[in-house]
């Protein structure tokens, strides 16, 4: 395996087991409100699996027990840690892999967005480099891992840009400072920067100017170590606003594969 793919897998592997860390800890303090008397019991979750098989809908019951959940998210814990620790082994990937979609069945589909689809799309793309080794593939079976996490990756993000673009309200600067209000502080203050015009269309175009230039980051590995700079600024300031710290290790995770992706097309 090459430097620069060993690096990347590394990075890939370090970064998801934090994210995947940090996922099974906010679960952990979530046990009151996801106990059988709590306001997420799965007796009332459970009822869109009505039209599930009775067997599948046996299995998701037996799973929901607090015993049972509580036994899954611990050993999702150490899997977290063994795949920081000891990298992305077929046992650890597949167990993180299939039990983050029986979570995400928990909450009826998806427990935080988009963090949830990037957390699956990375362990998808951990999955096929693992099982591609032991079959005698082991480096094309890891570009292929990377590559699918960086599409995916850049895909969120040019897609993300390019609604903001073909909004009217994003362009004008409108509709910064509507979203901002939705802050976990509160909704800004009436003298806050962001109202003012000006800064807001600043803000606005230059959120759509880095999410669109995506393809060009691709040109060159230094234009996508720029690119994921100001992506970690960007996602903690989006933390720091709106508490989405899932969102901040979530699309951290697929940034060695997306300077892997530049490095590969350079």
């Amino acid at each position: 395996m090459s430097d620069a793919l060993a690096l990347s897998v590394r990075g890939c592997e370090i970064l998801c087991g934090i994210s995947l860390v940090i996922q099974t800890v906010e679960f952990l303090r979530l046990r009151s409100v996801t106990s059988p008397q709590g306001v997420w019991a799965f007796e009332i979750q459970g009822g869109d699996l009505s039209h599930a098989s009775p067997y599948a809908q046996a299995f998701f019951r037996f799973m929901a027990r607090e015993k049972i959940y509580d036994a899954h998210l611990i050993m999702r814990l150490f899997a977290a840690v063994a795949l920081i620790a000891f990298g992305a082994s077929v046992p650890i990937v597949l167990f993180l892999f299939l039990g983050t979609l029986l979570l995400l069945t928990r909450w009826r589909g998806a427990f935080n967005g988009g963090s949830d689809f990037m957390t699956i799309v990375v362990l998808t793309g951990l999955l096929i480099g693992a099982l591609g080794s032991p079959i005698g593939q082991h480096e094309i079976a890891w570009q292929a891992g990377l590559i699918y996490i960086a599409i995916h990756s850049a895909s969120s993000y040019f897609l993300s840009g390019g609604v903001k673009l073909f909004n009217a309200d994003w362009r004008s600067g409108k509709a910064l400072p509507l979203f901002l209000d939705g802050g976990i502080y509160g909704p800004l203050a009436a003298d806050s920067a962001f109202r003012n015009p000006a800064i807001a269309i600043l803000c606005s175009w230059a959120f759509i100017l880095w999410e669109t230039a995506i393809p060009i980051a691709f040109l060159n590995p230094v234009f996508m170590l720029l690119y994921c700079g100001i992506g970690i600024v960007f996602h903690f300031l989006v933390f720091w606003f709106f508490g989405l710290n899932r969102f901040f290790f979530a699309w951290l995770a697929t940034y060695p594969a997306l300077l892997f992706a530049a490095i590969l097309l350079a």
